[in-house]
């Protein structure tokens, strides 16, 4: 039975005329203030045993948007999160959109260099941090950067009881020159927000990406682009507000902003948040909370696989799951159904498409293709159009490799005060992916590789150029290379070719610990291997194809 037809939305659906969804919200502050009017007392966040209502989160985040007006926020300034998975995340996004704000996510694994590049280039005149990033990363980079003000708070703020033990090592710490959020948001408890006009057309996120391309940038992630793809998420995946969310995916990422946290507001349902990714932890929320819908790295399911708690956990309740990010092998789809018994859907997306373009419909399968074993992706999701062209922009063939042009309402209109990247990647049909792949007969799509030099590991994209450059600040290092190799947890990890400089010495343990500190954690090299000489084209140009094989 073909997997399109299982559901009555998608029985029309055909390769190349999606179906359409009108959007029923103007924007995506829109979406909540529905939950509150209809749902006020639906809880929407489960903090480890704490749970939130939509009355609640609302009241708290007017409370911070009082705060930030009062520190001279003006409509279109950005405010940047650089936060775990904390309740403080989404309130504080809800709260810079009632400001008239632009929320920034910024990835907590970055560290001083990656956090200030993004600082200064969304211009954030705000910033809302955990204490520990405070003093660890923040502190040292705010007089490089724009901020003018800061907001801490604590992963142990929101817990309701006894301290869960993946908290046991957090602590308190002040931080000079810093507001406290709790505290302002007890200042501003009784702010009412006015009403704000928003335009569909308005910027609502900057999710940055370091692409195919080199650097961080951001992509502007429109309400209307947030409220398109969420209501994609709720038909495409049969969501109500009876589904539980698992909350593993990173919320400065897209697909935990859109899949859990704009998808509960919508529904409205209730996400699970419990700071970070911890199997053990993973595993006894599921239970509890009888969690029903996840998407998350193929990782997390492997991680999940080979916890000795998870196995003894009752995972009856999760039905609905997908993975997106790093390439899913069959053979790992098969185990964890054989083990959870739920089977693992592909979903394929970027942060300029506001998540997905494609998923395999829930219920349905995923072929592999015979030639290159490969996993579908799945088909374009309702609103998609994707082209896979060749070098020069032409259409290739049902089954020829090239590159895939995703286009749709899902699309951002490009990266932030960067028109000339802009230009290069976006074109009236879409954006051009940098990933090859091809469509079969039937409609599916697949993955084959990446056009550029592009690492995913565990589900992160890696710009390789980025940790040669680290690399090259070590005073032994000559030259250096940097590939992505295949990794049966991470899908790939990321290994490095180094040569020394005469007379230096360093080993690859002494090369992985001066990494350490000066990038995230996915970007270090998981190996280093030293050779006397990089291979080299006859202009000198390093080969990383040979280094590849």
């Amino acid at each position: 039975m073909n997997a399109y037809t299982k559901k009555p939305w998608l029985a029309q659906y055909r390769p190349g005329t999606p179906t359409e969804i009108i959007p029923e919200h103007p924007h995506a502050l829109a979406m909540f203030k529905a939950a509150l009017a209809n749902a006020p007392d639906q809880t929407l966040i489960y903090y480890f045993s704490k749970a939130l209502s939509t009355r609640e989160i609302d009241r708290l985040s007017d409370a911070f948007a009082g705060a930030l007006l009062a520190q001279g926020l003006r409509r279109g300034d950005r405010v940047a999160a650089y936060l775990q998975n904390v309740p403080q995340f989404i309130i504080a996004m809800l709260g810079t959109w009632k400001a008239g704000g632009i929320m920034v996510s910024v990835n907590p694994m970055l560290r001083h260099k990656e956090v200030a590049l993004i600082l200064n280039d969304s211009g954030s005149r705000m910033l809302v941090t955990l204490e520990s990033l405070f003093h660890e990363v923040a502190a040292a980079v705010l007089p490089e950067t724009k901020v003018e003000h800061v907001f801490t708070t604590s992963e142990l703020d929101f817990l309701d009881g006894e301290r869960p033990a993946l908290l046991n090592n957090s602590h308190r710490q002040s931080c000079p020159g810093a507001t406290d959020l709790v505290q302002a948001m007890q200042a501003f408890a009784d702010h009412v927000v006015a009403p704000l006009e928003i335009a569909c057309s308005d910027v609502a996120l900057l999710t940055y990406t370091s692409g195919t391309t080199g650097p961080p940038k951001g992509a502007m992630n429109t309400h209307a682009n947030i409220v398109y793809n969420t209501q994609v998420y709720r038909a495409w995946m049969d969501l109500s507000s009876r589904d539980v969310i698992l909350g593993v995916a990173p919320l400065f990422h897209v697909t935990g902003l859109i899949a859990q946290t704009t998808t509960s507001f919508l529904l409205p349902c209730a996400q699970i948040l419990y700071y970070r990714f911890d199997p053990a932890t993973t595993a006894e929320l599921i239970e509890r909370y009888g969690a029903t819908f996840v998407v998350a790295s193929i990782t997390v399911f492997i991680a999940l696989m080979n916890n000795e708690d998870a196995k003894r956990r009752n995972f009856s309740t999760l039905k609905k799951v997908y993975s997106g990010g790093a390439p899913v092998a069959p053979a790992t789809v098969a185990a964890f159904k054989q083990q959870f018994g739920a089977y693992i859907h592909n979903i394929y997306g970027m942060t300029e498409t506001t998540s997905p373009t494609h998923a395999v419909p829930l219920g349905g399968d995923a072929p592999v293709d015979p030639n290159t074993g490969a996993l579908a992706v799945g088909v374009p999701v309702c609103g998609a159009v994707v082209h896979i062209v060749d070098d020069e922009g032409n259409a290739v063939p049902v089954g020829e490799v090239g590159e895939l042009v995703s286009g749709g309402p899902m699309v951002v209109p490009g990266y932030w005060q960067k028109p000339e990247e802009t230009a290069k990647c976006f074109e009236a049909r879409g954006i051009h992916t940098g990933d090859v792949g091809f469509m079969d007969e039937h409609g599916w799509f697949y993955i084959v590789d990446r056009k550029k030099d592009l690492i995913i590991a565990s589900g992160y994209k890696v710009w390789p150029r980025e940790v040669e450059d680290v690399l090259y600040t070590h005073p032994a290092i000559r030259e250096c290379a940097v590939v992505g190799v295949a990794d049966a947890y991470r899908g790939e990890s990321v290994k490095a070719f180094v040569s020394l400089k005469a007379d230096a010495a360093a080993t690859p343990a002494e090369i992985i610990e001066f990494c350490k500190d000066r990038m995230a954690a996915y970007k270090r090299p998981r190996e280093i291997e030293l050779v006397d000489e990089l291979p080299k084209t006859a202009s000198g140009k390093i080969m990383r194809r040979e280094l590849r094989k």
